[in-house]
């Protein structure tokens, strides 16, 4: 099938298929998980979007509305929840700024712009820039996190790419800027670091990439 990114990518989703990521009812909820996220599980995440739904809170005007000491109550089973309560504000703050809470209306700017907006928002970096463009706007923007760069390391696959923009633009360099392939093929390099390409005794001998 060959060792290239459509090559590998044809080999993880024979072996694993689709994978249905990500797992949110709405933009809103993509953008709260891709903050959330950041140094936690997303087992953790998932019982702090629990928390904020039980509440009838998980929507942009009641969230901005709700005093930061009770959004970190909520939020602390995500780890890191007095940061994470300030950075969901940061962002809060820019989307009714900018675009008057409206996300249909966020979601309609041109992608690189919306990037660039989205960096300079304190506390989202390009992890998190990257995962709202695709998971939560569904346009082209590939996702670089620790699991990316652990499977791109060990099969060698872009050794000149040592940083996170440049093996960005790997990956879309070499492939169509089509947002649902981008989706699929990170999803699928997720699930085989975590099944295969494990940080501590990695399942290297029956690796679908092996051989």
């Amino acid at each position: 099938m060959g060792r290239g990114p459509y090559g590998i990518y044809r080999r993880l989703f024979a072996c694993f298929g689709p994978q249905h990521w990500w797992p949110a009812e709405t933009p809103f909820e993509v953008i709260v998980g891709a903050i959330l996220t950041q140094n936690t599980s997303w087992r953790n995440v998932e019982q702090a979007i629990r928390r904020l739904k039980k509440e009838r809170l998980l929507n942009p005007g009641a969230l901005r509305r709700l005093p930061v000491r009770r959004l970190a109550a909520l939020i602390r089973p995500a780890g890191y929840y007095n940061l994470k309560a300030r950075r969901l504000k940061a962002f809060l703050e820019f989307l009714f700024d900018a675009y008057a809470g409206n996300l249909a209306r966020m979601g309609r700017k041109e992608a690189g712009e919306l990037r660039r907006e989205l960096l300079r928002v304190k506390g989202i970096g390009p992890e998190t820039a990257d995962s709202i463009l695709l998971y939560a706007f569904n346009k082209p923007a590939f996702v670089i996190d620790a699991y990316t760069r652990r499977v791109c390391a060990r099969h060698n696959l872009a050794p000149e790419a040592r940083d996170y923009e440049s093996l960005r633009a790997f990956f879309i360099s070499k492939l169509k800027a089509d947002a649902r392939l981008f989706n699929e093929y990170h999803a699928l390099l997720v699930k085989l670091a975590k099944d295969f390409c494990r940080k501590n005794e990695p399942r290297c001998g029956s690796c679908p990439l092996g051989g």
